[in-house]
């Protein structure tokens, strides 16, 4: 439980600090969403390998994406993925009805307009860890109501 509440201390300082240093001039807004996702990217790879060290290894990448959302989301957030669909030509969507990193950010629609950077990271943490089973990919995210919210995973075919 305090691991937890670490990890939701230390992303709320990262996200805080980035957009600090971007308004007193020493970035651009969109530099701190790619500098977030870039380091959710590399955190994702690690944990990643982590993670499956002792794994078989996947059959498709549809088990990977099972992966993903059970196990790798479990250990991360300390729940599974809602709700995972796909049209089965390279798109999928995580659903997460709870999602641990905007819990703590009121559920009302003034703070919709920030939740974009509190979903930065983990979007590289997606990608970083799908890079490192081999699957190049585009992670997006997209909050409609506080505190669900959808990530969008579209495969690169190679």
């Amino acid at each position: 439980m305090a691991d937890e509440a670490l990890f939701l201390l230390l992303h709320n300082e990262m996200v805080a600090g980035l957009y600090r240093a971007a308004e007193q001039g020493e970035g651009e807004n969109g530099r701190c969403t790619t500098k977030l996702e870039s380091m959710g990217f590399r955190v994702g790879q690690g944990l990643i390998e982590r993670f499956t060290k002792d794994t078989a290894r996947f059959k498709d990448e549809l088990d990977i994406m099972k992966f993903i959302c059970k196990d790798f989301w479990t250990t991360v957030f300390k729940k599974q993925i809602d709700n995972l669909r796909t049209n089965h030509q390279g798109i999928y969507v995580l659903q997460d009805n709870k999602f641990r990193l905007l819990t703590q950010m009121s559920a009302g629609k003034q703070y919709l307009e920030h939740a974009p950077k509190y979903l930065a990271f983990t979007c590289g943490l997606i990608r970083g860890g799908l890079s490192n089973l081999g699957i190049k990919s585009i992670v997006t995210a997209e909050v409609s109501s506080m505190p669900a919210c959808k990530f969008q995973v579209m495969i690169q075919k190679i």
